[in-house]
């Protein structure tokens, strides 16, 4: 079967041409310009031939604090981080965000999508660091949507009325750990799951796709 004849991926009429791609950032504070990026993880996602969202492989890295980058301490308190410890195995941003960027592109050449977009939760934060790093960084192909991310704060508020992620999951039937919770890794794979649980149910309950509507009659 030709690339013209063959037919695309589920996933490439799913979200507008995009794939969404979850993201969750660990940081020294909460201003992207001034403070350090210290974790990133991206969990892929797919769709299965039925048009079920499934979580798919787990990307993370750990990131050296730029030059001359803030430290709060309360912040690394939050977390549990020691941005200097040798263990952590931490890369520059530039390297860091490479490595998490290039599975993503090809995720989405593979899904048929035009571009990713960023899932997470309160997703303006993970956006704004991924994008602060990424112009620090002077990195070119950064694959996400410039300004359009999905949210699962608010999915969740709709869905189950409650915003906050461990309290959400418990909402959706998703195990939540308080003590694994502020790793990059496990926020974005629980966010994951989160979001797949929404899509998903909304294709249950006959949201998706959506009705036809026939355009009014010109008169």
């Amino acid at each position: 079967m030709t690339d013209e004849n063959r037919e695309l991926h589920p996933m490439a009429r799913r979200f507008r041409g995009f794939l969404p791609v979850v993201v969750d950032v660990e940081t020294g504070g909460f201003n992207p310009e001034t403070d350090a990026l210290l974790e990133v993880a991206a969990v892929m996602l797919t769709m299965d031939d039925d048009g079920w969202l499934v979580r798919g492989e787990t990307h993370l890295q750990q990131i050296d604090p730029f030059e001359g980058a803030n430290l709060e301490q309360s912040a690394l308190d939050f977390t549990g981080i020691d941005p200097w410890s040798a263990e952590r195995e931490a890369v520059p941003e530039r390297e860091g965000l490479s490595e998490i960027f290039s599975p993503i592109r090809k995720a989405v050449k593979a899904h048929d999508c035009k571009r990713a977009v960023l899932v997470g939760h309160n997703a303006t934060f993970d956006h704004n660091f991924v994008f602060a790093a990424a112009l620090r960084s002077d990195i070119k192909r950064n694959p996400f949507h410039p300004f359009s991310t999905f949210d699962t704060a608010t999915l969740a508020g709709l869905a189950y009325g409650h915003t906050v992620l461990a309290q959400a999951c418990k909402l959706a039937g998703i195990p939540f750990s308080n003590k694994e919770a502020h790793s990059a890794a496990y926020d974005a794979e629980k966010t994951a799951d989160l979001f797949c649980g929404i899509v998903n149910r909304w294709k249950e309950l006959g949201g998706f796709p959506p009705p036809l509507i026939s355009e009014p009659d010109d008169a």
